[in-house]
């Protein structure tokens, strides 16, 4: 009897281990598959992102190689509308964009005005960039007119004084929405300046708030913009501060590096992490930056904006008719020199002699095709971004 209790006993060990192991065996075979599937359920996911962000790539660069060396540098040209040839110039020469000022708004319905941007955006190969400046407040052109939309554009100060930040959200939000539908998809905002003295040229324009509030103006207006596929535009790097206006002079800003960083920077670095498309750069002379040249025609100032703060996309000058650029340099120069400074979109009413000037230029050697290509993948891709290009 005690024999066959032994030999019973070991019986239901033997299978209790056979199936302890068994269990161990296809649990952990099981564990490695699910792990198999995770690891190609991420594999996937991550392979879809990457091909779609190569699509888009490959979709700029083979707009790229169908391009002439004259298409190309039309691209880098973001232009006043002339008033005359308006139609004609763009195929001459291959402009880039138009931006629209107040003329450009003048007894104009909302069907007259959409007719008129389609019929530029109908007569250029590449779909343009259309811009105006529309800051709110003192800066604004289509909302101007009464018959292109119903109260002029708030001010930012206005605006946050009303609502605060939600405010400036929605109005944001609303104007984006209101421009998409004449065909204007940059509206050349917001305003990343620090200005703390009322009487200072820039402060109207501003949210009136330190470093810290423009931040939070700039990071609120940039990411409502993204949400409506709007382009957005910070103002005036490196920081205008409390200088004069070089709209009617040269100006130099006499403040340190320090202060720059500690104040000024920092709603263009908040812009940039927010998903800022474009930076707009004065005509400013920055002493600690580059005593010699206005900031739009400096390499200096535009190294600091593309390695210090890690800008990665289109940086355009402001409006080279002001004096603080024009009094310092001929126009037919200033074109190249905003190339090869840094900048990827010239913002002139010149361009008739500018274009000549560079293409002479790149055959010369003074500014190389790999840098034209750079500053031309730079706006392909915002005009991808904005779904201009399909």
């Amino acid at each position: 009897m005690k024999k066959f209790l032994i030999i019973l006993l070991t019986a239901i060990i033997l299978v209790l281990g056979g199936f302890f192991i068994l269990n161990l065996f296809f649990g952990f075979t099981d564990s490695q598959t699910n792990e198999k599937e995770t690891v190609q359920s991420v594999s996937s996911e991550t392979k879809e992102t990457t091909t779609a962000s190569s699509e888009e790539f490959d979709s700029v660069q083979d707009t790229l190689k169908k391009m002439t060396l004259e298409e190309k540098v039309g691209q880098l040209f973001f232009v006043r509308v002339p008033e005359a040839n308006q139609v004609e110039d763009i195929a001459t020469y291959h402009l880039g964009g138009y931006v629209l000022f107040g003329r450009d708004m003048e007894n104009e319905t909302k069907e007259s005005l959409t007719d008129k941007i389609k019929s530029y955006q109908d007569a250029s190969k590449i779909p343009l960039l259309i811009g105006s400046d529309e800051e709110g407040g003192t800066v604004t052109r289509v909302s101007q007119n009464p018959n292109l939309v119903a109260a002029p554009f708030a001010s930012p100060q206005a605006l946050y004084a009303a609502g605060g930040f939600a405010a400036i959200k929605s109005d944001t939000l609303n104007k984006a929405k209101i421009l998409h539908e004449f065909g204007i998809n940059t509206g050349l905002f917001p305003i990343a300046d620090v200005a703390t003295d009322p009487n200072a040229f820039i402060y109207d324009r501003t949210i009136g708030l330190d470093e810290a509030g423009t931040s939070e103006y700039v990071t609120t207006v940039v990411k409502a913009l993204a949400a409506e596929k709007s382009g957005s535009t910070l103002k005036h790097f490196p920081g205008y501060g409390n200088n004069r206006d070089s709209h009617v002079e040269i100006v130099r800003d006499t403040r340190s590096l320090k202060e720059l960083r500690h104040t000024d920077f920092k709603p263009f670095k908040a812009g940039i992490k927010a998903g800022a498309d474009s930076v707009l750069v004065s005509h400013n002379i920055v002493d600690s930056l580059d005593q010699t040249k206005p900031a739009s025609i400096s390499k200096p100032v535009h190294d600091v904006l593309r390695n210090e703060l890690g800008f990665k996309g289109v940086i355009m000058t402001d409006d080279m008719d002001m004096a603080g650029l024009a009094d310092f340099i001929s126009q037919a120069d200033a074109g190249l020199a905003a190339l090869q400074a840094g900048n990827d979109l010239i913002m002139s009413s010149s361009y008739q002699v500018q274009i000549p000037r560079i293409l002479s230029a790149i055959k010369a050697g003074e500014y190389s095709e790999e840098e034209l290509d750079n500053a031309v993948t730079r706006v392909l891709t915002w005009k991808k971004e904005l779904g201009l290009l399909q």
